[in-house]
């Protein structure tokens, strides 16, 4: 894949119209110093010195998408609380359309707290209360969709098991982007058991894949296309989910890419350093998504993703990455283009 190609897909990017649909949450990052042991338990006393923000779970898809193209909506749940405020108040002055979000004031705001010091994650802490999409929230959701539609070039459903995403919810949707000629996306999660029938793609990471197709875990083996359980495992959910594509995420292996017609393709990881994996595969399906609707080949589309990643999991918190830090990345790993 050539440089140019790069950059002729990313100007085909930028014209993109993109709705996220899933779990949206507030990252917190409560960043410290640790100098000592508490004399209360063998746990570490961090000593606060900032304290950051940012959209979260699928709002975090939205934000990738959002480097790369200002047309992007984000459909979710969100309480009335002081949470929800903030997450309503960040997506705004990211340039996230708020079109599709949903507030309840009977839904708690979803909140990830991580407390970091010396460069590292010492807890984190999540409040949350998981509940299923009400029937009329359904509807209401699925009428917006439909609204949308003909200004859409992608969906993306993206799912953290907190309830928003619930099979009725997403065939209806499926179906209906299906008949306008939609690409559509998905990020499952292994403990929303959905069948992702409709779908152009899925992307799980390798435990969630193994999880879904009811495999034990086995640990990687060093080439990912001698795996036998890896490799059945892409064909078992190849068969029963029925996407054109399946891309699923590695890790340090990189990915790799199945469909319904060709062999598996392995795509090798260009991360130097991995700081935070937390985000990694939002940015991957976010790319992915992205480069599939502006016409790259799946091939391609998964270059363009994992290069993305390896970018992302160089970074700490909660992070994104620029059209010029992908390009950047295409450039450091030229002998490797295709």
């Amino acid at each position: 894949m050539k440089l140019e190609r790069v950059e002729e897909l990313l100007c085909q990017v930028s014209s993109k119209r993109v709705l996220v649909i899933g779990d949206l949450m507030l990252d917190e990052f409560v960043w410290g110093r640790v100098s000592r042991i508490s004399p209360e338990a063998p746990v570490p006393v961090v000593e606060v010195i900032r304290e950051s923000y940012y959209p979260g779970g699928a709002a975090n898809v939205a934000r990738n998408v959002r480097e790369f193209t200002p047309s992007i909506l984000v459909m979710g749940l969100v309480g009335e609380d002081a949470h929800g405020e903030r997450l309503t108040k960040l997506l705004g002055e990211t340039g996230i359309s708020l079109e599709g979000l949903q507030h309840d004031p009977y839904f708690q705001t979803i909140v990830k707290t991580r407390i970091i010091a010396r460069q590292q994650q010492v807890v984190r802490v999540d409040r949350e209360r998981p509940e299923p999409l009400s029937a009329e929230a359904q509807t209401r959701c699925t009428e917006k969709v439909r609204d949308l539609l003909p200004q859409l070039d992608a969906i993306i459903f993206e799912d953290y098991g907190k309830g928003l995403l619930q099979q009725a919810f997403v065939d209806k949707v499926a179906a209906l982007a299906k008949a306008a000629g939609k690409l559509v996306t998905a990020d499952p999660n292994p403990h929303n058991r959905l069948i992702w029938r409709g779908i152009t793609a899925v992307k799980p990471n390798r435990s969630e894949a193994f999880a879904a197709a009811n495999h034990p875990w086995h640990e990687p083996e060093s080439v990912p296309l001698r795996d036998d359980h890896l490799l059945r495992v892409g064909a078992e959910l190849l068969q029963a989910w029925k996407p054109e594509l399946l891309l699923i995420t590695l890790g340090e292996q990189g990915m790799i890419l199945f469909d319904q017609t060709n062999a598996p393709f392995h795509i090798p990881s260009h991360a130097r350093e991995v700081y935070d994996l937390s985000g990694a595969g939002d940015t991957a399906i976010a790319l992915f998504t992205l480069a599939l609707a502006s016409g790259a080949s799946p091939i391609e589309a998964a270059e363009i993703s994992n290069h993305a990643s390896s970018v992302v999991v160089g970074k700490l918190g909660t992070a994104t990455l620029t059209p010029n830090e992908l390009l950047e990345s295409f450039r450091q790993n030229e002998g490797d283009l295709f």
